[in-house]
């Protein structure tokens, strides 16, 4: 079973960004990693498995992958790919311009819901050649506004995925707005609130207003979200660290590890620790 030592964890930095442009690059036995910034992987042509959190991807040509902060992952031993990896955090893609954010919303706020883009041959030259263009601007030696430029690269390729999804057609409007708030406060404080009220009272909403407008956005309600997020982090705990379950339930502040066991296995269908038997072996 990985353990804490096991699993490498990147370094939280601020204002980040990295491209590498991949030519057949080959993954050995690499340890899972859990993200400290948005990633995107656009690849060319590639083989193997691509592992977040608990799902599994095989590699194809013309994949488009998109990782966001917090999500584990790795690749299968002797998985390869050609194409490109683009690294950044939010403190970065705030010097983009702000039409732009809606299409970051959309696409990384929940990345487990658009974990992968399979790209049409159109889809995937057009943004090969954005993603191009911002690797040469990249490899250029810096000058003072460099990072507004490759700012500048990044929305434009931020619009071109979101329209690849057709994510972007009347998603601009008050309860889309509500809902993308809502899912960020979920995000940060999922660990200290699992009811819809307190939620619905940051966003000064009826919480039954705010779980029929979630409803209608997602297809589910605002409590269903909530238990969503404390199911994937309980599942990367419980997969990706060592610590007994009684810890894992008094950090996601559930009263009492039975109560965390038996909310675990009423979303999941089984128990906490047979969730955890089942990579004993698997995840060596």
């Amino acid at each position: 079973m990985l353990d804490d030592s096991d699993a490498s964890v990147e370094k939280e930095l601020t204002n980040y960004f990295q491209i590498f442009k991949w030519t057949n690059q080959v993954f050995g036995l690499i340890p899972p990693c859990r993200l400290a910034c948005h990633r995107i992987l656009c690849i060319e042509n590639g083989r193997g498995n691509l592992r977040i959190d608990s799902e599994v991807f095989t590699i194809c040509d013309h994949d488009l992958f998109l990782l966001s902060k917090g999500q584990v992952y790795n690749f299968s031993e002797g998985s390869s790919i050609t194409g490109f990896e683009l690294r950044f955090d939010d403190f970065f893609w705030e010097k983009s311009p702000e039409s732009a954010n809606n299409c970051k919303a959309i696409l990384f706020d929940d990345a487990s819901q658009i974990q992968l883009l399979p790209l049409k041959e159109v889809d995937f030259d057009e943004l090969e050649f954005f993603l191009t263009m911002l690797y040469k601007e990249y490899l250029k030696p810096n000058y003072i506004n460099k990072p507004d430029a490759l700012a500048a690269f990044l929305k434009i390729i931020m619009i071109k995925m979101a329209n690849v999804n057709a994510l972007l057609v009347g998603f601009d409007n008050y309860e889309k707005h509500v809902y993308r708030k809502f899912m960020e406060l979920v995000k940060m404080q999922y660990r200290l609130s699992h009811e819809v009220a307190d939620y619905a009272g940051k966003l000064d909403i009826p919480p039954r207003k705010l779980s029929d407008l979630c409803k209608r956005c997602s297809g589910k309600g605002a409590k269903e979200l909530i238990n969503d997020q404390l199911i994937v982090e309980a599942k990367r705990s419980l997969r990706f660290s060592s610590k007994p379950v009684k810890e894992i339930a008094f950090d996601l502040s559930f009263s009492t590890p039975e109560q965390f066991s038996h909310f675990f296995k009423k979303n999941t269908q089984i128990s906490p620790q047979d969730y955890r038997k089942r990579f004993v072996n698997t995840d060596r």
